[in-house]
């Protein structure tokens, strides 16, 4: 079963071929980082234009990479949501007319669900249930997955994304955009505990994160301490604040993770998303799967940022189901993963977790 998985979610265009859900024969992937560092951030209308002119030649790119032609191909599958609505626009919109081309199934797959799925193409099989972690610029959510298919959100943060606020602190300290791989380049070497930065503490007692006061934390550090962003070299100091912000959204992401699989008792963890590249991280992910001694999957590098491989293993999986997606298929920026009636009721009896 050879599936096409396209991904235009934010400003990553991307095509990949897998083949029977597990095996990735090509995956492709035009990065806009150029067209969007001036402006400190993703412009959407930009983003748009951008996946218009390149989804085409990556998507020709992906089929000969993967040494097959569309005709071979099974199926289709597109991210559907959550994202810029332009952007996904111009994926959904190629997908369904490839798709009714070859007059093969279209599959439309929840982006976040991709990221659960990056962990598939490379690892052993996933152990269930499992507490997956999914972290990046635009989402930080934590799922409990009793099976593969199967979600319940059990923690969110309530405002920031723990990327975005990598991007936000990059941008205070001077030191560009995207901010996540800048901040760990200046955290490795700076002194992570030469400043304490706070987590937050959530008032209803829910597992849930934040970051947006870690952000005004920093702010009123730089101003207190006449602290002035870097221009150029990056000095010491800047790079001791780096080091305690990015330790502490770490710890704000662990103190839920840790406290979520204290209660519910995953057989494994997942730690997936953009922000799943970064080192520290993975370190502290890896060290609390250790003391509970359960195993723990990443995705590499590649499969951490938006791809499609890990669209076209999603769709895999729901045409085995037997989903299909119509011509009216339409790009959803709201789009969540849908919980299950089994994930509920177990995290429900666990936790009494909300919907």
């Amino acid at each position: 079963m050879l599936v096409l998985g396209i991904e235009s979610s934010c400003d990553e265009t991307a095509a990949a071929v897998v083949r029977n859900g597990s095996e990735m024969l090509s995956s492709v992937i035009h990065s806009q980082i150029e067209s969007h560092t001036a402006w400190g951030g993703v412009v959407p209308e930009i983003a748009a234009r951008e996946h218009l002119v390149k989804i085409e030649p990556v998507v020709k790119k992906a089929l000969k990479d993967a040494n097959i032609t569309a005709a071979d191909l099974d199926a289709v599958a597109v991210t559907q949501g959550p994202g810029l609505i332009g952007s996904l626009h111009v994926g959904v919109c190629y997908a369904k007319a490839f798709a009714y081309s070859l007059g093969i199934p279209l599959i439309g797959v929840n982006h976040i669900e991709g990221h659960v799925f990056s962990v598939t193409l490379e690892n052993p099989p996933v152990e269930f249930p499992a507490l997956a972690l999914i972290v990046s610029g635009g989402h930080t959510n934590i799922f409990y997955t009793p099976e593969m298919g199967k979600y319940q959100l059990v923690s969110r943060t309530r405002d920031d994304a723990a990327g975005e606020a990598f991007d936000k602190a990059a941008k205070m300290l001077g030191l560009g955009y995207p901010g996540g791989p800048i901040i760990e380049k200046a955290a490795l070497e700076g002194d992570a505990k030469k400043i304490h930065f706070p987590t937050a503490k959530i008032s209803d007692g829910r597992p849930d994160m934040s970051f947006s006061g870690l952000k005004t934390a920093l702010v009123r550090y730089m101003r207190e301490n006449s602290v002035a962003p870097a221009n150029g070299e990056v000095s010491q100091e800047i790079k001791d604040i780096a080091a305690s912000f990015q330790r502490a959204v770490i710890r704000g992401l662990m103190k839920s993770f840790e406290k979520l699989a204290g209660e519910l008792q995953p057989k494994s963890l997942i730690v997936a998303g953009g922000v799943a590249c970064n080192l520290a991280l993975r370190d502290a992910a890896a060290e609390l799967a250790d003391r509970l001694r359960i195993p723990i999957y990443f995705p590499s590098k590649h499969l951490s940022t938006d791809n499609a491989a890990m669209i076209a293993a999603a769709g895999s999986f729901h045409l085995e189901r037997g989903d299909r997606a119509g011509l009216e298929l339409a790009a959803d920026v709201t789009l969540r993963l849908q919980n299950s009636g089994n994930a509920e009721a177990e995290a429900g009896r666990r936790g009494n977790y909300r919907r």
